[in-house]
């Protein structure tokens, strides 16, 4: 039995909507037949031959929030500033005073749901995090103002539910896949000065672009009929969890490129990466580091996620398996690969 569709000719915003995922999720809504509407900074012309309407705005504006959202039923707020290095007052306007001002825009303007791309780095303290839930609490420290602005975002989100407007909060970990602008790129372009961080044995779970947009469809569609799930948080990922240092080889060979073989402590790493931080700082270089203790954390511990409340709540299955994403990924990255053609994984 076909289920009912309950986005169409809805009218939706998607902010961030020429981004990696917002573009994969305004795909899903188009095919949806809803009434599609995008607020970046500037214009994408892959929005405008998809027949997207556009706004241009900051989201750290008030007032252009608010034009944007008025008459809308549904918000995905995506858009973010993301990274491991930068101003902090940066981060805080983007990630922290946009999302307030989405919130009040969805609240003036009667939107019925909000739907809010956080990230499992929200909860991440530099410890091991194997198949946790959403009942990990935030750390007392954050590492980055990336993570510290993108928890105290989810934390108002999370409070905007108690006052009417219906809202979940998504927490898709390492999107990946065709069309990637961020963790794939960054992979390639240091391929030659990689090193492994610690003994390589860590688990990762990641997520296709797919699939990460697929969640978000199901989101906004269980809070159309299941409010009391309005506030709460969920992980989204593959559900294969493994070993970090083979998914960054497998991402380098669809790629054509030879693995990492070099390897460092963790211990070094995060101390090159402190001095790094430092000189950084000293000589206000605005270039992200080599190396920052935030990432050698990152690439020598294990962090996966337990994804069961999504699955059952929201009805989440990831479609595209990870070795399915890297063929698509390799076809994508050369596109005289044969189809025939193996990913290790």
């Amino acid at each position: 039995m076909n289920q009912p569709n309950l986005l169409k000719n809805k009218r939706i915003l998607v902010t961030g909507g020429g981004g990696f995922l917002g573009w994969a999720v305004v795909q899903r809504l188009l095919e949806k037949g809803a009434l599609v509407c995008s607020f970046s900074r500037r214009s994408y012309p892959l929005l405008a031959a998809a027949g997207v309407d556009q706004v241009q705005g900051d989201i750290g504006d008030p007032e252009a929030v608010a034009a944007a959202c008025r008459g809308v039923d549904t918000v995905f707020h995506i858009a973010a500033k993301a990274g491991v290095w930068g101003c902090a007052s940066d981060f805080h306007r983007t990630n922290v005073v946009g999302t307030r001002n989405v919130i009040a825009a969805c609240t003036a303007g009667s939107v019925e749901t909000l739907v809010y791309t956080s990230s499992p780095s929200v909860v991440f303290d530099g410890k091991d995090m194997e198949g946790v839930d959403e009942s990990v609490p935030y750390p007392d420290r954050y590492p980055a103002p990336y993570p510290q602005t993108k928890a105290q975002a989810e934390r108002e989100v999370v409070t905007a539910a108690g006052t009417g407007l219906k809202t979940i909060v998504l927490r898709p970990h390492l999107i990946w896949g065709p069309g990637d602008n961020h963790l794939v790129p960054r992979i390639i372009g240091r391929a030659r000065h990689l090193r492994r961080v610690g003994d390589g044995r860590n688990l990762v779970d990641t997520v296709y672009i797919d699939n990460a947009a697929d969640a978000h469809i199901l989101a906004a569609e269980v809070l159309k009929t299941r409010p009391e799930l309005s506030g709460r948080k969920y992980f989204i990922s593959q559900g294969e969890p493994m070993p970090l240092w083979e998914m960054i080889n497998a991402i380098l060979e669809a790629a054509g490129l030879p693995p990492v073989r070099k390897s460092i402590s963790l211990r070094t790493a995060r101390r090159l990466g402190g001095v790094m931080e430092i000189l950084y700082r000293f000589l206000r270089l605005e270039n992200e580091p080599p190396m920052t203790r935030f990432v050698a954390e990152e690439l020598a511990t294990s962090h996966w996620f337990d994804i069961g409340a999504a699955r059952r709540d929201l009805g989440y299955r990831p479609v595209v398996s990870t070795a399915e994403g890297l063929l698509r990924l390799a076809r994508w990255l050369d596109p005289s690969r044969s189809k025939g053609s193996k990913i290790k994984t």
